[in-house]
């Protein structure tokens, strides 16, 4: 476990990549030993106008689809033939869409984003001129679902529940799983499924706690995702308004990723996997949407 409060100028004082720095070549080979099945798991969820958890003040996600190119003019001018075209479509969405990575520099606190480096750095057109999306490598490592729900014996837990450090440690013993520095941490409230199934209010809805991204943070994971839509519980944890991204994003350089979809891996409890991860290379970018893979 580590005892440092931050991890503020662990990699340099200029480093943006944060924790994904724990993730090397070493622990890369040692994840790809993990699979014992070769299953494999889509844990990304539709990217659509509505039947997912899309936050209304970001705005809907649009699919628009362009000119159908097959018609007979356009085949002659290029030297088609009628009956021969293709279909294109244009996306205007949110970056933070969907199944989707927060970047480091999506969440600020006392005018800093992770590292120190200042929150004001954005413009319009750039984005951000530091800790972007860009900044992301293609993540590859061991990852661990923690199963809070199925510890706790509900399909989902209650609206709004807190997790805190004392349920996580007590899914990992239920499970016989041990977290080790650069883990790939995927925590599993039930939300999701209750959600797509229902189509029910988008709040108030489970999630960790301030304490319980401490005890991550102090686990030296290299990232955490989870089940519903901010990683942490809203209403926020001790009325702390983004108290959980501050401990894992600000503080400790943490990336989260949000609206996993964990049904698979939970019916087959498989806890410890093969996780790959590519994010857009959006420069600039305060989040990307994401299809993460596991293998199990």
């Amino acid at each position: 476990m580590s005892t440092r409060e931050s991890n503020w100028g662990r990699w340099g004082e200029s480093d943006e990549k944060g924790a994904l720095n724990l993730l090397t070549q070493e622990s890369v080979l040692a994840a790809l030993k993990i699979p014992r099945t070769g299953k494999r798991y889509s844990l990304g969820i539709p990217i659509q106008r509505s039947g997912v958890p899309n936050m209304e003040y970001r705005g809907t996600p649009q699919r628009l689809t362009m000119i159908n190119h097959d018609d007979e003019a356009m085949a002659q001018a290029n030297g088609g033939v009628p009956g021969v075209g293709a279909h294109e479509d244009q996306l205007v969405m949110p970056s933070h869409t969907s199944t989707h990575m927060d970047a480091l520099c999506h969440v600020y606190s006392d005018h800093k984003i992770y590292n120190g480096h200042p929150h004001d750095g954005v413009s319009p057109y750039s984005g951000a001129d530091k800790c972007g999306i860009e900044n992301v490598d293609p993540i590859v490592g061991r990852g661990v679902l923690i199963d809070v729900a199925a510890a706790a014996g509900v399909d989902v837990l209650p609206a709004g529940h807190v997790i805190t450090r004392e349920e996580l440690r007590h899914a990992l013993d239920v499970q016989g799983v041990a977290l080790a520095a650069g883990d790939l941490v995927l925590i599993r409230t039930g939300w999701l499924e209750e959600f797509m199934r229902t189509q029910s209010e988008l709040l108030p809805q489970p999630g960790i706690g301030i304490d319980a991204a401490k005890y991550l943070a102090e686990c030296d994971v290299a990232l955490v995702g989870s089940d519903n839509s901010a990683v942490e519980a809203i209403p926020f944890d001790q009325d702390v308004y983004l108290g959980g991204h501050i401990v894992l994003l600000v503080d400790n350089g943490i990336h989260l990723v949000e609206n996993l979809d964990l049904k698979e891996l939970a019916s087959d409890k498989c806890h410890e996997f093969l996780l790959a991860i590519g994010a857009l290379n959006i420069t600039g970018g305060t989040a990307s949407p994401v299809t993460p893979v596991a293998v199990g």
